[in-house]
């Protein structure tokens, strides 16, 4: 009986500190970030701080809401939208994280269209 109770104190501990791990692990809802395309051509800085993403592209500047499915997957919606286009979800999910980079495929939703790239978190 005493086993028992000395395993799930145990593993219970575990669980606990194997999610407090994965919480600062996967930390890229906030902090400022570069993001290349997959053919290495284009490239955008952006930060994000709370639901909003401030990004830079080519000398021009746009403000996302940002909206986290999950740890894996968030929507992008341009606050002012100029056209049909920039008021649809842009959708990212985040394939494959390595220290402080993801790879990612981003679409628009309801599209077929796919871009494939990485974002590299430069500052916290």
């Amino acid at each position: 009986m005493l086993q028992k109770i000395t395993f799930g104190i145990a593993f219970i501990g575990l669980i606990i500190s194997c999610s407090k791990q994965n919480k600062n692990s996967y930390s890229f809802e906030s902090g400022q970030f570069k993001s290349y395309l997959e053919n290495k051509r284009d490239s955008s800085s952006f930060y994000r701080i709370n639901n909003l993403q401030i990004e830079t592209y080519k000398n021009k500047i746009d403000t996302f809401n940002i909206t986290w499915k999950n740890k894996f997957e968030f929507h992008l919606k341009k606050v002012n939208p100029k056209s049909k286009l920039d008021s649809t979800n842009f959708v990212v999910k985040i394939t494959k994280i390595k220290n402080n980079a993801y790879d990612f495929e981003a679409g628009y939703e309801n599209n077929n269209f796919k871009q494939k790239g990485v974002t590299i978190k430069t500052s916290y």
